[in-house]
This record gives C-alpha cells, sequence and structure tokens, in this order.
C-alpha cells in the first residue's frame, strides 16, 4: 500500500514562522511535525510515499533527502501552482495506481493505528474510510455528520442537520474510486472526492481515541511542545527505532551558557543562549540567538521572529 501525504500548504495560521520553514518541517520536540507521518507509515508496513509540495518545496526535498530515512522510498509531487487537497490528489491518480492507499495531513501529532484503520476499511468494503476523533472543540474545528455508521455531512455544509462531537483528523484510506469525482485544478477534497463518495456507495469512518493534535495555529503549536510533551514521548522509543530520531526538549546541538536558567522549554538544534538568560514554558526554533541577560516567557521563537503570547491554559 501507498501513502499520500499532504504537505504543500502555505501555513498561514503559523506565521511568521512558516515565512522561512514550511509547516511540514515545523519541529515539534525537536522532530519536524511531518516525521511523525513518516514513523506511523513506516510502522504499519507502508514504504511508498508520496508528498505534494509547493510552498518551500526544494526546503522540503532538500530536507527529506538529507534525513536518509531507511527503508522508506519517498517521492514528490511538486505544484508549481497550488492545487488544493483535491486538485493535488488528482494530480498524483497514476502515482497512486489501481490500489488503495493512505492519505495522511503534514501537520498532525498522532498516534492513529494505521494497521487497525486499514483493517476496518476492508471490512466496510467501501470506497473511502475516514478516520474521525472525538472532541469537546468539534463545533468550532469543524464536526462531521454521521448516521448509521456512515460519514453523512461536513460541518452541515450539505444541510443534513446532521451535528456530532466528531471531527476528521485529516487521515483516510481511499480507493481509486475517489479519483472519479476529484477535479483537476484547484479544489478541496471534501466538496469533490469526499462529496463523491458519500453519494455514490458511501463513506465510512473509523474512531480513534488516542492521541490527536492539529499543530496549525501557534496556540495549538505551544501546547503540542509543553501541554503534551509527556504524551508525545511515549513514541520516543519505538520512534527512534523505526526512522532513528525520538522527541527531545532540549538539542544537545544547542549551545547554552551554563548560568542560563532553561525551565519548561524545548530548546532546538544550533541555538545559541547567552549568559544570565531566563528561558521559561517557551519554544525556541533551530537556529535561534538569544542575547545575554534576555529573558522569554511562554513564547515561541525563531531566528526571525519572536512571537509573545500568553499561557493558554
Amino acid at each position: 500500500m501507498k501513502a499520500f501525504v499532504l504537505a504543500a500548504g502555505f501555513g498561514t495560521r503559523l506565521k511568521p514562522l512558516t515565512d522561512h520553514i514550511p509547516k511540514p518541517l515545523i519541529p515539534v520536540l525537536n522532530i519536524p511535525c511531518l516525521f511523525y507521518t513518516f514513523y506511523l507509515l513506516k510502522l504499519a508496513g507502508i514504504r511508498e510515499i508520496i508528498c505534494n509540495t509547493h510552498h518551500h518545496a526544494d526546503t522540503i526535498r532538500r530536507f527529506i533527502d538529507a534525513s536518509k530515512l531507511t527503508d522508506l522510498e519517498i517521492s514528490f509531487s511538486e505544484e508549481p501552482v497550488i492545487l488544493g487537497t483535491g486538485g493535488g490528489l488528482k494530480k498524483c491518480e497514476k502515482l497512486l495506481g489501481d490500489s488503495e492507499f493512505i492519505l495522511v495531513n503534514s501537520d498532525i501529532i498522532t498516534d492513529i493505528d494505521f494497521t487497525a484503520l486499514i483493517a476496518h476499511h476492508r471490512q466496510s468494503k467501501r470506497a473511502g474510510t475516514l478516520t474521525l476523533f472525538e472532541t469537546p472543540e468539534a463545533a468550532s474545528i469543524g464536526y462531521i455528520g454521521i448516521e448509521e455508521g456512515l460519514v453523512k455531512d461536513f460541518r452541515n455544509l450539505r444541510n443534513s442537520g446532521l451535528v456530532s462531537s466528531f471531527i476528521y483528523t485529516g487521515t483516510a484510506v481511499l480507493t481509486p474510486e475517489i479519483f472519479r469525482y476529484l477535479q483537476n485544478g484547484f479544489s478541496g477534497i471534501v466538496d469533490t472526492g469526499f462529496t463523491g463518495l458519500v453519494d455514490n456507495g458511501g463513506l465510512s469512518y473509523y474512531q480513534h481515541e488516542g492521541v490527536w493534535m492539529d499543530i496549525g495555529t501557534m496556540a495549538n503549536y505551544w501546547k503540542a511542545n509543553l501541554d503534551r510533551e509527556s504524551i508525545i514521548s511515549r513514541m520516543a522509543a519505538p520512534m527512534k527505532r523505526a526512522i532513528g530520531m525520538e522527541p527531545h526538549r532540549i538539542s544537545p546541538a544547542a549551545d547554552i551558557s551554563p548560568d542560563a536558567l532553561i525551565s519548561g522549554s524545548v530548546i532546538g538544534r544550533g541555538c545559541k543562549i547567552g549568559p544570565g538568560c531566563t528561558i521559561t514554558d517557551s519554544v525556541l526554533l533551530p537556529e535561534t540567538e538569544v542575547r545575554a541577560g534576555t529573558t522569554i516567557i511562554n513564547s515561541v521563537v525563531d531566528p526571525f521572529h519572536t512571537t509573545i503570547m500568553g499561557n493558554p491554559n
């Protein structure tokens, strides 16, 4: 089975970080978020991965190539003009072939069991299966309308009146049947492919009950690194075995003055923290330099900008 990873987005909600770093490479506990997806795919025995790219496409390709991930065959579908979730997938119809495949967003941190998802999909005998996650924030994120074990609507866009506490996780198993409903050019997968499957044989769902985090906003990104650190760290040992890297708070390749005070923070590779600095409950992205005597609290900092934010808890 192959996987298609959506990695072409602009990461608008994470500006100014994404002005210089593509969203798929934004690190969570010093691991690029895209690599959490690679880890889960490899864990499920999926070796062939296609990533669509647009924003910072060359940077993504170079970084992945330099990482030398073993036993994974990663190819790229570059979009000179961005095609959206539907058009981007349609462009890769021939690359994905005539077998079922996994579709995954690149900006989520999760422990979805892809093997169980695939088994559930095959048992459903439907042309597609979406992975759903129950959350009290469904109304603000975008709830999924479900009925009799099938997906029927998306935030009531089809006027079904169906409301639930489930959201779409950005992960699905799909068959080539979806390509009948996708469009060339810019389009979204929901109002083309997913809607086409709903109307023609039905779209099933698989309920995920573990970890799921969308890092697409600054507040969510901060929380993933700090509030959810203990949860993500559970993946460290198996991730190390699978892809040779593991989540960690302080990079050994950071230069930190012995008298700097670091607490509850994530410090990236190549960071330089001068004497007398205090870094509290903050995330410093790779290559960030902090001058002597600086105090940083409740912040996300990259080499070009500082985004100050209050603790969202």
